[in-house]
């Protein structure tokens, strides 16, 4: 299995516009951060979690000539602004895109992209089958998905695990009875925005004392701010077996 960090920022990215701070300012491509998104390759199918504004980007920076679904765990616009570059896979693949989200998702894209889910459709436009989710595991083919339900603030959202890594992102917390779904992992990708508080993402601190519990093999900490600092500063404050993840980062995991 092989996992690719398409991006590891917050919902700004880094730099973040006009900002004059060091990070943003850096020239290191390890403070370069599109905003957050995961592909994963197993089993001969490529999924994608979340398709941010910064999608075309990713898709094209890595190089992706096939994508089998898009996976969303919630509905913020740094989580779903891209999806409508999905029409060129629909050109070359000759079939509609496979879409999970939970129902709240859903509606939501109904709303953004209402010429989507039109009766009367422009030629053209993105062509998708959307499949309803919720917390019970589901296949996309022989591939199982567990969902993992966490909270960010008051919005429940969905991280997911894919054989033995688990990605969750824009959370501040994770019910006591989801993390009999995330032991026994080689890698968990879990959201750490930056040292200080903050009322709907977990902070560095807090993402560490998840990732002990988890007690994954390795840690990887994404969705990450400017105001984090430096990446290699902060990689050696970091628990043995943890690490800030980065932009292009590649994961090869045995299946």
């Amino acid at each position: 299995m092989k996992v690719v960090f398409l991006g590891t920022g917050t919902s700004q990215g880094v730099p973040v516009i006009a900002c004059d701070c060091k990070v943003c300012q850096s020239n290191d491509r390890h403070d370069k951060r599109l905003r957050s998104s995961l592909l994963v390759e197993v089993e001969g199918k490529t999924l994608v979690i979340d398709t941010g504004p910064d999608f075309r980007q990713q898709m094209l920076r890595a190089h992706v000539k096939k994508l089998d679904a898009v996976l969303f765990t919630h509905a913020h616009k740094d989580h779903i602004a891209g999806l409508d570059d999905i029409r060129s896979f629909n050109w070359i693949q000759k079939k509609p895109m496979d879409v999970f989200a939970e129902e709240r998702v859903i509606k939501a894209l109904q709303q953004e992209y209402a010429y989507v889910f039109a009766d009367e459709k422009y030629p053209g436009i993105p062509e998708m089958v959307v499949h309803p989710i919720d917390e019970k595991p589901f296949k996309i083919d022989d591939v199982e998905i567990i969902p993992i339900r966490a909270m960010h603030y008051q919005l429940p959202v969905l991280g997911f695990r894919i054989k033995n890594m688990a990605y969750i992102t824009d959370a501040n917390f994770i019910p006591e009875t989801e993390y009999e779904k995330l032991y026994h992992l080689d890698v968990l990708i879990l959201n750490a925005l930056r040292k200080k508080k903050h009322i709907s993402h977990f902070t560095l601190p807090e993402a560490i004392e998840v990732a002990h519990k988890v007690n994954a093999r390795r840690t990887y900490f994404t969705h990450i701010s400017h105001m984090m600092g430096y990446h290699f500063e902060v990689a050696k404050e970091l628990p043995p077996r943890m690490a800030l993840a980065y932009d292009e980062l590649n994961l090869w995991l045995d299946e």
